[in-house]
């Protein structure tokens, strides 16, 4: 079974657009999927934005968030070592540091990276970093 660290870009763009694909895919018991804790901050951070741009009622939104939700474990800071953390801060420095926690956990668990920031991407491959799952 792989492990994949979901990013908040992801989750941002299956709750605005509905995305069946992804969440047929987070539910594919062939992948585990894992996130920091982290992704509640930013999804709290950008609550409002969802709810403009989805084209599902706030209840709707809440009712798939929760059945996304269900398909991720959640990870705490203390998973992850110091040095975790140093190697994710200094692929990410350049580009933006809100991505650390992603790119520590995927460190830690020797996971694949799932994000759709393509800047990130071209970024953190510049560094030597590629372990990225790519869905479609």
């Amino acid at each position: 079974m792989d492990n994949i660290v979901v990013d908040a870009n992801v989750l941002f763009s299956t709750l605005i657009s509905n995305n069946r694909k992804t969440r047929l895919l987070l539910s594919d018991s062939q992948y585990k999927f894992f996130a920091p804790k982290y992704l509640f901050v930013e999804l709290f951070e950008h609550k409002e934005t969802i709810i403009q741009k989805a084209h599902i009622s706030e209840s709707e939104i809440y009712e798939l968030l929760d059945n996304i939700l269900q398909h991720i474990h959640f990870v705490g800071n203390d998973f992850i070592s110091t040095n975790q953390y140093w190697q994710a801060y200094r692929l990410c420095k350049d580009i933006d540091e809100e991505y650390k926690p992603f790119v520590a956990l995927t460190l830690a668990l020797k996971a694949k990276y799932w994000t759709r920031d393509d800047t990130l991407k071209v970024h953190l491959r510049s560094q030597g970093f590629n372990n990225f799952f790519e869905p479609y």
